[in-house]
């Protein structure tokens, strides 16, 4: 299966991803609108470095998307409820070719 279904990503966030560190702090690129699915549920994950951390959102978006640890997103953009948020996560679920929807699993701080 190529992916998530298109009438499945029914919402939009702004994606700023990282790209390094540098003297005056995080480096990010430039933002990018991206259709996703979206999870608002609170869980507790693995961060890279094994230290347990509270997920308040999951995004499930296409595997071609670039997404990497540490970028920023902003959910709600132009709302009351607008917010910037860090990836903690960014898992590739790719079936290799079994009927699988392949997509990217990006969970939020």
């Amino acid at each position: 299966m190529p992916g998530i279904p298109s009438f499945l990503l029914r919402h939009e966030v702004v994606v700023e991803p990282l790209i390094g560190e540098g003297p005056f702090g995080s480096t990010y690129g430039p933002r990018t609108a991206v259709r996703c699915f979206r999870d608002d549920k609170r869980r507790l994950v693995r961060g890279t470095d094994g230290s347990e951390v509270v997920s308040e959102t999951t995004l499930y978006m296409r595997l071609s998307e670039t997404c990497p640890v540490g970028s920023r997103v902003t959910l709600d953009q132009g709302t009351a409820g607008e917010r910037v948020t860090t990836v903690i996560t960014a898992a590739r679920r790719d079936g290799g070719g079994l009927p699988t929807p392949d997509h990217l699993e990006v969970t939020l701080l």
